[in-house]
This record gives C-alpha cells, structure tokens and sequence, in this order.
C-alpha cells in the first residue's frame, strides 16, 4: 500500500477514515470495519437514542469474548437493557489475532417489543453460526429475568439476497438504516411483521449500489466541510 492510500481525511466522532476507504466504496470491494463503524455512527447521531448500533469490533469482541467476567464489564457501558432497538454488525472472522478478518458481513438486530433476536444474512446463511453464536453471547444481558428466559432468535429466511460476492456489508448498513427509519416511524404495534416489510420494499440489488454511492458522498460532503 502506498503511503498515500493510508492518509488520513477524515474523523468522525470516533471514527478516522483513510484515504483507502474511499477506493474501497469506489469499486467492487467488501467493506472493512472502519467503513460499518462509520455509518452506524452516522446513523447513530441521525436516529433515536433509544437504538443502539453496536461498532464491528465490539459486537466481534462480544461473540469471542472467552471469558464472562470480562465480558460482563465490557457490556455494561453499552446499556443494553435500556434499548429498544439494537443492531449487531456480524462478521464471520474466526482469528482474534487477525484484525479486520473475515470475508462475510450480516446483521444481527434486537426489537425489545418483540423480545426477538432477527438475524439477517445476505449469502444463503453463511453467517449462520456466527449470528446464533453472538445471540447466546449477549442475550443474558438484554434485561430482567424474564426478557432473558423468553427472548427468542429468528433466522431471516427471506432477507434479501446479494447478487455477487463483495456486497455483504453493504446489506448490513442498508438494512441498518431501514431498521433505524422503521423505529423512528412506526408505534411497534405490530409484533409479527416489525420491519420485514419495509426491508423486502427498500432493499434491492440497485437500492444497496445506491447505498455504496450515498456512503461515499457522505464522506466528501463531510471531507469538504472541515
């Protein structure tokens, strides 16, 4: 990598993006971390503060976490139990020595009103294992006694699919800012259907190559205001 790719252009909240994360969401390329950070921080400042997006390397610490001591006191700051809704980014690394490992993103999302995990996987399940294995990670931390011993885990059979192999993490943030629009407007009346419906309406193939751009402009805009 050239020096120059590496450059730093820009901070946002606690987030340095680098000269490479523009060439990364300028081509057919797999979004790193720093690129999901981004826009869930984003999202973040955009939406409720009762939804919580949890950044790629927390939720991966979350689901590698060996030991439950620790892990107790690294969720703790996140204040789980006083979410309504909070959206995982899952990545399928197996290396805790490896950072930014992987080569898959889906997302996992928790709706309290529905006590429901809802795991969304852009590749045929692939992420499968890791979306229930970073559910049995966290869900003794989502609330009471009664929230934890009921809550339930859905794999989405029906999430929308990416039509080539690099896209993965672009479904993860466009599903994201579905999920976040749908709390913000909705009164969560509906228990079954939640957001399924607005994800089948607003994510397609051609609304994720949008994504992809809109993440890019966002980036220079905010470039340009510095």
């Amino acid at each position: 990598m050239r020096k120059s790719d590496d450059e730093k252009i820009l901070s946002y909240n606690d987030v340095v993006l680098r000269q490479s994360d523009l060439g990364i969401l300028s081509g057919p390329h797999f979004l790193n971390d720093r690129i999901i950070e981004f826009y869930f921080s984003y999202l973040s400042s955009c939406h409720s503060q009762d939804i919580l997006l949890v950044p790629p390397s927390i939720a991966f610490w979350l689901m590698n976490c060996p030991d439950a001591t620790s892990l107790k006191d690294f969720i703790e700051p996140l204040k789980l139990h006083e979410k309504r809704l909070v959206i995982f980014p899952v990545n399928d690394n197996d290396d805790v020595s490896i950072a930014e490992g992987g080569s898959h993103w889906s997302l996992l999302a928790y709706e309290r009103n529905a006590n429901v995990f809802v795991h969304h996987d852009s590749n045929h399940g692939m992420n499968k294992m890791r979306g229930k294995q970073l559910f049995k990670a966290v869900v003794g931390f989502i609330g009471d006694s009664t929230s934890v011993s009921t809550a339930k885990y859905l794999e989405c059979s029906d999430s929308p699919q990416q039509t080539n192999g690099y896209d993965c993490g672009v479904y993860v943030t466009a599903i994201a800012r579905v999920l976040c629009c749908w709390y913000d407007s909705s009164e969560h009346k509906d228990k079954d259907d939640m957001w399924f419906s607005s994800v089948k309406e607003w994510i397609t193939p051609s609304a994720v190559a949008e994504t992809r751009k809109e993440i890019l402009q966002l980036i220079k805009d905010l470039m340009a205001r510095k």
